[in-house]
C-alpha cells in the first residue's frame, strides 16, 4: 500500500511503456536480459531499443528484436541483469576525489592504525608538506573517545596533519598545524564551531565542525587542474559502481569553475545534481541569476548545513546527549537567517536543501521552511532536508503537509546503529533512521551514501535498506529496528526513480521506459533475487549514460 501511494505521486510524470514504437532502427538492443523497470505498470522486461541516447522500446525479446536494423548493435546478455541508472542524491564527488589522493583511514580499527598510516604517507612527502586523510572513527576503536593529539605529533612531527573524522564533522591536527594555524589555549571557539580541550584548557587537536576553518585557512588551494582531476577520478568511480547521477550535496565557485571545464571538454561520464554551499560566492550568484539547468551538469540548489554529525555529538538535539550530560550539539545558522535565504531562493526558483541531523535541527529547519512558505505547502518546490536522521514524529507530519522531502542514507542507520543508542537514549532512538515512518506518512524519499563518508557503492545503501543490518555483525541479524525496513522494490525506487524527482529529473532519468534517456547499468546478476547477502556480491559491468558506455568492467 505505501508502495502504491508513494509511486502515486510520479504516475503522472512517467511515459507509457509496451511494445517498441515504430521509428528509427536502434542503435543499440539489449536482449535475453533480467530488465527492472522500475516502472510500476511494466515492472519487468527482457529486451530494450535504444536510439540516439534514448529508449525506444522495452519489451519482450521477440517485440524487440523485430526493430534491429543492419547498423544496430545487439547485446545478448545471456540472463544478466539491467537496472535503470543508479542515483545517490547525496555524496561529495570533491571530497570523493580528495579521498582517492590522500590517505584512506576508513574501516581503521585503532588510533595506532590511524597513525601507522599518517606514518607510511609522510615518508613519501617531502618535509613542511601536508599529510591529509579522511575516514577515522573513533567508535570503532577499542576506546571509543576522541584522540588527543599528542601520539600523531610525536609520530609525525615534521609535517601538518589533517585527518578528517568519517563524517567531516570533525578534524583532526597535530601540533605542527596547531601551531601553523595559531591556535592555542587563549582561542576561542569559533560560532558553530568546538575547540576540544584538555583537562589544561590546551586544544586536543580535535576540532568540531565551524573550528576546522580555523586550520583549513593554511592549506594550499589545490590548482585547476587538480579540481578536475580529483572530480573525474570521483566520477569514474561512481560509473564503476554503477551510479549514472549524483546529488554533489555542496560546492564552491572553485569546484563550479572544474566542473565548466570537464563540461567544455564533453569529460563529465556521468550527471551531477549539484548544490551550491550557502555562504560561499557561488551561491550568492545562484540567488542572482537563478537556476542553471543542464542535461550533465545542473546547478539549481543551495545547500545549508544547520547543524553538525551525530558521531561526533555535533547534531543539534532538544535535549542533552545520553553520553554528554549538558551538551546539546552545535547550531551552525537560526531559524530567521535561514527562512531570509529560503524567501530569496524561493523568489528565484531555487530548491533549498537543509542538512539537519538533530531533532532540534529539523524542527527549527521544518519552522523556517513553513516562514518560507508562508504556511501553505509547497511541494512542487522541491525542498528537501538532507539525512533528516533524529525527526520527532510530528515533524514527520509536517514533512508530508510542507511537502518537503526527505533525502536520507541508508548506510548511516547501520554505520551508527551500534553506538547510536549511547547518544540518544531508548526513547529517542525511536525516532532515527525512521525510513518507514516517513513513507508511511507519504514523505518523498531519495536515498544515497554521502560519500566520502560512507562508501560510494550502491548496493551497500540498497542492502542496508532492505536488512538493517552491517557488515561487521554488530547488529542484530533480525535487523536493527527491523520495522522501518524497505521493500526490495522501494529500495530500488529510492535510488532510481524517487532520486530522479528529487533532481526534477523524473520525466526522462529513473526509470527504463520509451522516450527516457537510456541511463543503465548492467550487473552479473539479480540483486534482489536471492539472499541479500547475495545483493552485496553484486557486480556491475556496464554503465551506461545516455546510450555511452561510460564504464566496462575487464
Amino acid at each position: 500500500m505505501v508502495l502504491a501511494a508513494m509511486i502515486g505521486w510520479l504516475a503522472a510524470s512517467t511515459l507509457p511503456t509496451g511494445h517498441a514504437p515504430t521509428g528509427p532502427s536502434p542503435d543499440l538492443v539489449v536482449l535475453h536480459a533480467t530488465i527492472r523497470t522500475a516502472n510500476h505498470i511494466h515492472p519487468r522486461a527482457q529486451a530494450m531499443a535504444v536510439h540516439d541516447g534514448h529508449i525506444l522500446g522495452v519489451g519482450t525479446d521477440r517485440e524487440i528484436e523485430k526493430r534491429i536494423g543492419p547498423a544496430t548493435v545487439v547485446w545478448d546478455l545471456r540472463g544478466l541483469t539491467v537496472l535503470p541508472g543508479l542515483i545517490d542524491s547525496h555524496g561529495h564527488l570533491s571530497g570523493l576525489g580528495e579521498r582517492l589522493a590522500n590517505v584512506d583511514l576508513v574501516g581503521t580499527r585503532s588510533y595506532d592504525e590511524v597513525i601507522a598510516r599518517v606514518v607510511e604517507r609522510s615518508r613519501q612527502t617531502p618535509p613542511g608538506q601536508w599529510v591529509k586523510g579522511r575516514g577515522w572513527d573513533q567508535n570503532d576503536w577499542p576506546v571509543e573517545a576522541m584522540p588527543h593529539h599528542e601520539p600523531l605529533s610525536r609520530a609525525v612531527p615534521d609535517h601538518p596533519v589533517a585527518l578528517d573524522r568519517v563524517d567531516g564533522h570533525a578534524l583532526l591536527v597535530n601540533r605542527r598545524a596547531l601551531e601553523l594555524a595559531r591556535i592555542t589555549k587563549d582561542t576561542p571557539d569559533p560560532p558553530g564551531g568546538l575547540i576540544e580541550r584538555d583537562s589544561t584548557g590546551a586544544p586536543t587537536g580535535v576540532l568540531i565542525d565551524n573550528a576546522s576553518d580555523l586550520v583549513e585557512q593554511a592549506f594550499a588551494s589545490p590548482s585547476a587542474e587538480e579540481r578536475q582531476h580529483r572530480l573525474q577520478e570521483a566520477m569514474r568511480a561512481c560509473a564503476k559502481v554503477g551510479l549514472t547521477m549524483v546529488g554533489d550535496a555542496g560546492i564552491g565557485r572553485e569546484t563550479r569553475a572544474a566542473y565548466q571545464a570537464l563540461l567544455e571538454r564533453n569529460e563529465l561520464p556521468i550527471r551531477v545534481y549539484s548544490m551550491a554551499y550557502a555562504g560561499d560566492p557561488l551561491a550568492e550568484e545562484l540567488l542572482e541569476r537563478g537556476p542553471e539547468n543542464g542535461d550533465r551538469f545542473t546547478l539549481r540548489a543551495l545547500k545549508v548545513v544547520y547543524d553538525g554529525a551525530l558521531g561526533s555529538r555535533g547534531a543539534l538535539l532538544s535535549e542533552p546527549y545520553s553520553d554528554r550530560p549538558g551538551h546539546t550539539g552545535l547550531e551552525r545558522w537560526t531559524v530567521d537567517s535561514l527562512a531570509k535565504v529560503a524567501i530569496r531562493a524561493r523568489a528565484r526558483g531555487l530548491q533549498v536543501r537543509v542538512h539537519a541531523i538533530g531533532d532540534l535541527a529539523n524542527t527549527r529547519t521544518l519552522d523556517a521552511f513553513e516562514q518560507a512558505f508562508e504556511g501553505r505547502p509547497h511541494a512542487e518546490l522541491r525542498w528537501a532536508i538532507e539525512h533528516a536522521q533524529v525527526v520527532r514524529p510530528e515533524d514527520i507530519l509536517r514533512f508530508a503537509r510542507l511537502g518537503v522531502i526527505a533525502s536520507m542514507q541508508a548506510t548511516h542507520a547501520t554505520s551508527d546503529g551500534p553506538w547510536a543508542e549511547e547518544r540518544l537514549g531508548p526513547r529517542r532512538i525511536r525516532w532515527g533512521y525512521a525510513w518507514r515512518q516517513f513513507l508511511e506518512a507519504g514523505v518523498r524519499f531519495a536515498n544515497g551514501s554521502d560519500f566520502p563518508v560512507e562508501s560510494e557503492d550502491p548496493k551497500l545503501g540498497l542492502y542496508a535498506s532492505i536488512t538493517r543490518r552491517d557488515l561487521d555483525g554488530k547488529l542484530p541479524a533480525g535487523g536493527w529496528y527491523p520495522e522501518e525496513r524497505l521493500s526490495p522494490d522501494e529500495a530500488l525506487l529510492s535510488f532510481t526513480l524517487w532520486g530522479a524527482y528529487a533532481a526534477f529529473r523524473e520525466r526522462d532519468l529513473g526509470s527504463l521506459e520509451p522516450g527516457k534517456l537510456a541511463d543503465f547499468v548492467v550487473l552479473d546478476r539479480d540483486p534482489f533475487a536471492g539472499s541479500p547477502e547475495e545483493l552485496l556480491k553484486t557486480r556491475a559491468l556496464k554503465t551506461v549514460v545516455g546510450g555511452h558506455v561510460v564504464y566496462e568492467a575487464p
